[in-house]
C-alpha cells in the first residue's frame, strides 16, 4: 500500500454534488494506482472554502433532508437553508459525500480521513 497522502479540494465556485462525487472518489482510493476495493486508502481530503460554494436559491429552498425514526409522528425533514443555518455551511457536504459512500464497515474509517473547512 501506498504512503498517506493528502488531497485538498477547492470549493469555491463549485456545485456541492461536483465537489462531494470528487471528494468521495478520492476517499475510496479510486484515483490512485493500487486501488483494491476492500482495503480503506490511507488518502485524507480536505476541503477548503466549503462556504463558498455555488448553491443557487432553489436548491436552498427546495432540497430537503428527510429522516424517520421508526415510530409514528417520527418523520422530520429539513430544508437545506435551515440545515446551514443550524449546523454550518460544511455539513449538506458531509451529508452528500457520506451518502456517496457504499453502505460497509469501511465508511466509518473514511469519512474520518474527510476535514471540511468553511
Amino acid at each position: 500500500m501506498a504512503a498517506k497522502t493528502e488531497f485538498t479540494i477547492d470549493a469555491e465556485g463549485k456545485s456541492l454534488g461536483r465537489v462531494a462525487s470528487q471528494a468521495a472518489k478520492t476517499l475510496m482510493g479510486k484515483t490512485s494506482p493500487d486501488y483494491v476495493p476492500n482495503i480503506r486508502s490511507d488518502v485524507k481530503v480536505l476541503i477548503v472554502n466549503a462556504g463558498k460554494l455555488s448553491m443557487p436559491e432553489k436548491k436552498r429552498l427546495g432540497k430537503k433532508y428527510t429522516t424517520y425514526s421508526g415510530y409514528p409522528g417520527g418523520l422530520k425533514t429539513e430544508r437545506l437553508g435551515a440545515l446551514n443555518a443550524r449546523k454550518g455551511h460544511g455539513e449538506p457536504l458531509r451529508r452528500a459525500i457520506e451518502r456517496m459512500l457504499p453502505r460497509n464497515t469501511l465508511r466509518v474509517g473514511r469519512m474520518k480521513n474527510l476535514t471540511i473547512t468553511v
